[in-house]
C-alpha cells in the first residue's frame, strides 16, 4: 500500500511539475517528459506489471487533462512503454545510469512515434520531417538530460520502499 501512495505522489509530482514550472524553461513547444521518465523508470526497476500500472494510471491522468476528448489514448501508450520497459528488469543494475538512459531515449522514441501516428498522421499531417526535427528529437532530448537529473532520486526513493518492504517482509516471515 505503502509502493502505492509513493508511486501516485511521485505520478503527481512529476505530472505536476513538467505541466506547471517546465513550460518556464521549455524549449519551443518542448517540456521534458517527466511522467514518460517515471513510467520508464519503474517498468525497469520494477518489472512488467509495475511498468504498466505505473503507465496505465500516468497516462489516464494525461487523459483527463490532455487528451482532447479521447479518454485511454494516452493510458494505452504509457501501458505499452511501461510494458516494454519492464522486460528489462532483470538486466536492470542500480548502479549503471547508462542503461536508464538509453530505455528512457528508446521509450521517448516510441513514445513520438506512437504521438505522430495517432495524433498527426490519421489527421492527414504528413511532414514527419518536421515533426521530428521540431518536436522529437527535442523532447527526447531533454528528457534524457532531466533523467541525468532526476534518476538518482527516483532511485533511492525505489531502494527505500524496497528495503521498507524487505523489513515488513522479515516481520511476517
Amino acid at each position: 500500500m505503502k509502493r502505492v501512495l509513493v508511486h501516485f505522489i511521485l505520478i503527481i509530482i512529476c505530472f505536476i511539475i513538467q505541466s506547471t514550472l517546465l513550460r518556464g524553461i521549455q524549449l519551443g513547444p518542448v517540456v521534458p517528459n517527466l511522467v514518460l521518465m517515471i513510467v520508464s523508470c519503474f517498468g525497469f526497476m520494477r518489472g512488467k506489471r509495475e511498468g504498466l500500472l505505473v503507465g496505465f494510471f500516468s497516462g489516464l491522468l494525461l487523459d483527463v487533462f490532455y487528451g482532447g476528448g479521447i479518454l485511454g489514448a494516452y493510458a494505452l501508450i504509457y501501458m505499452m512503454v511501461g510494458y516494454m520497459n519492464g522486460f528489462f528488469n532483470r538486466i536492470f543494475y542500480p548502479e549503471d545510469i547508462k542503461l536508464p538512459i538509453f530505455f528512457v531515449g528508446f521509450s521517448g522514441i516510441i513514445y513520438s512515434s506512437v504521438i505522430y501516428v495517432f495524433m498527426f498522421l490519421l489527421r492527414r499531417r504528413f511532414d514527419v520531417f518536421a515533426y521530428v526535427k521540431q518536436v522529437a528529437i527535442p523532447e527526447i532530448v531533454y528528457t534524457v538530460l532531466a533523467t541525468l537529473v532526476l534518476y538518482r532520486p527516483v532511485l533511492y526513493i525505489n531502494s527505500l520502499l524496497e528495503e521498507d518492504e524487505r523489513k515488513t517482509e522479515v516481520i511476517f516471515s
